[in-house]
């Protein structure tokens, strides 16, 4: 299973743009979307291009392998207009490698607020627009930056694919590799 997952979008038709184009590179199974898709937030500048019109379509397009939580900027008008489900505070995921991956946006879970997991498993969080990737105890920690409005300098995503998650710069060049086993 080929996973590309991403967060905090936040309504920027140009970086949706170049998420299509790592769609299209990547061709993942699955793409897991971390919430804050459509909305910017009152606490962000607009991001580039912002057209969250032009986010519903390209994202739409995609519904059928599209896997996403509600971010704190989602709403329901949001599940309104997106063919996919959106509003989930959470998802599991057993991959392939029969470990969990427990998916949030990180507005209510977090590193500092894990859920129960079994040990081993992986938490992957957005919400920060930092990129994360380090075991916390048992549990392996990690967040692929935001799309659109990243805090630490570069617009980010990131791959799963034979056990190992990869953090990728938008134009694929990978970042950080973490194997997902301990």
């Amino acid at each position: 299973m080929k996973l590309l997952i991403a967060s905090d979008l936040h309504g920027s038709a140009y970086y949706c743009e170049k998420l299509m184009e790592r769609i299209q590179a990547e061709q993942p199974d699955r793409i897991l979307l971390l919430g804050d898709l459509l909305y910017h937030g009152p606490r962000n500048d607009l991001p580039r291009e912002y057209d969250p019109k032009r986010v519903i379509a390209m994202l739409n397009a995609h519904k059928d392998r599209i896997i996403a939580v509600r971010g704190n900027c989602e709403a329901e008008v949001d599940q309104m207009v997106l063919e996919f489900p959106v509003m989930a505070d959470y998802t599991t995921l057993l991959l392939d490698n029969n470990k969990l991956l427990f998916a949030t946006h990180g507005h209510l879970f977090s590193p500092d607020h894990l859920p129960s997991l079994p040990a081993g498993s992986a938490f992957v969080f957005g919400h920060l627009h930092v990129k994360h990737t380090h075991w916390q105890e048992d549990t392996l920690i990690l967040n692929p930056g935001s799309l659109s409005i990243p805090k630490d300098g570069s617009n980010s995503y990131m791959t799963y694919e034979n056990g190992v998650f990869t953090t990728r710069e938008m134009d694929g060049t990978p970042i950080t590799s973490i194997a997902f086993e301990q």
